[in-house]
């Protein structure tokens, strides 16, 4: 195979496994962000000071670069990016206006209800005087968020309306595009769904779904972690895969990784909540290279440089997997992070970033992650058991 240039947009630690495959399979990498100490750009054959989300720059770079392929990897930012500069440079991509509308949570509620899709009545705003005029409409408990933001950064849920104005400032503070979603809460059955798939020629032929798992002792909207296979009957996940798939047919959805979360309503109808046009990240593709022997890191890099990726192929789940994210119920300076004994049986794997006498913050977004870990469980229940009360297994100890 002739070596390939190659461009990863962002170079953080979550986003270093293709990185690392692009090198193994000898390809030319480069990789570029806003933060030159990211690890990423020490395995970089090399690396460029420019944000991901400046479309035109990173254009400029892929240019001067004469790059085969572009990645976004684990980053919804980045994502409308790589597809920008792939269609303007005729690489493989998917094509940008339909990035852009599955990154941006205003643009994808609009079209799913244009679409006929069940979706949650929902408006976006850059002035908190409309966004109270609708919440009297909808009324509450309804959930504010960024349209524009990752990893849950931003998100409140509001039971009272006065509680409108200080989680519209809080979601503002994550927006890059200054704007605010304010959405009825649909009551789920079950869990929420998360997970990966992958697409090519246009068609879902791979999604491992999850059941993904929040910490109610902290901020309950940040997820914690996602447990493989997912409880949700069959009937309901094929009906999920059907919606999935008319909608990646109207969007032109071509190729390349999907991140999925959605819900069930207790009537049984599918929502979507989010559908992230790149791979997820909390160790969701490491997880499902455990679970199915399927590797999205390897197929992201491959599609991107339009090689074969007939090997995507679906697979069930053998056994039951988790990714977790360590974290703390509370700020304070890290004294030590307990494990229980069986707990630390089951861990596969076991990343932690933090150390003896760091300031850390209570978990609320993403940000606040403090090491991530793969688990294997010996059956579903102690699974389901485990991770909703984790606390009792891995916690993190501080001082005050």
């Amino acid at each position: 195979m002739s070596r390939k240039r190659i461009l990863f947009l962002g170079a953080a630690p979550s986003q270093i496994p293709p990185i690392e495959y692009a090198k193994s399979q000898g390809h030319y990498v480069i990789t570029c962000d806003y933060l030159p100490e990211n690890p990423g750009h020490k395995l970089a054959d090399e690396s460029h000071n420019v944000s991901t989300t400046d479309i035109e720059g990173v254009l400029a770079l892929a240019e001067k670069l004469k790059i085969d392929g572009i990645v976004a990897y684990a980053s919804d930012p980045a994502a409308p990016t790589a597809a920008y500069v792939a269609e303007k440079m005729g690489l493989i991509g998917n094509p940008y206006q339909s990035v852009l509308i599955l990154a941006r949570k205003d643009l994808f509620r609009a079209f799913l209800e244009e679409h006929g899709f069940n979706v949650p009545k929902s408006q976006s705003f850059y002035k908190l005087e409309a966004a109270k005029e609708w919440l009297d409409q909808i009324s509450v408990p309804a959930f504010v968020k960024p349209v524009d933001s990752s990893g849950s950064k931003g998100v409140t849920e509001i039971t009272a309306k006065d509680q409108l104005e200080k989680a519209f400032q809080y979601a503002l503070n994550f927006s890059r595009e200054k704007k605010v979603v304010v959405e009825e809460k649909i009551v789920k059955q079950g869990y929420q769904v998360a997970g990966d798939g992958f697409v090519v020629d246009g068609k879902l032929v791979f999604r491992s779904w999850a059941d993904e798992h929040f910490d109610k002792l902290c901020n309950g909207l940040v997820p914690i972690g996602q447990t493989f296979p997912t409880s949700h009957k069959p009937d309901l996940l094929d009906e999920a895969h059907k919606e999935t798939q008319r909608l990646l047919d109207l969007l032109n959805i071509k190729t390349g990784a999907l991140n999925f979360d959605f819900m069930f309503s207790q009537d049984g109808k599918f929502y979507f909540l989010e559908l992230g046009p790149r791979n997820g990240g909390c160790l969701i593709p490491e997880v499902i290279r455990y679970a199915t022997g399927v590797d999205l890191i390897k197929a992201t890099v491959d599609a991107a440089l339009g090689l074969d990726c007939s090997y995507v192929q679906q697979k069930p789940v053998n056994g039951f997997w988790s990714s977790y994210m360590v974290h703390s119920l509370e700020q304070g300076v890290f004294s030590k992070l307990n494990i229980s004994e069986r707990a630390s049986k089951m861990i596969v794997e076991k990343n932690i970033y933090v150390t003896d006498g760091e300031i850390v913050k209570k978990y609320s977004g993403s940000n606040d992650t403090l090491g991530m870990m793969i688990l294997q469980y010996p059956d579903m229940s102690t699974m389901l058991e485990m991770i909703d009360n984790m606390e009792h297994d891995i916690c993190v100890v501080t001082k005050s």
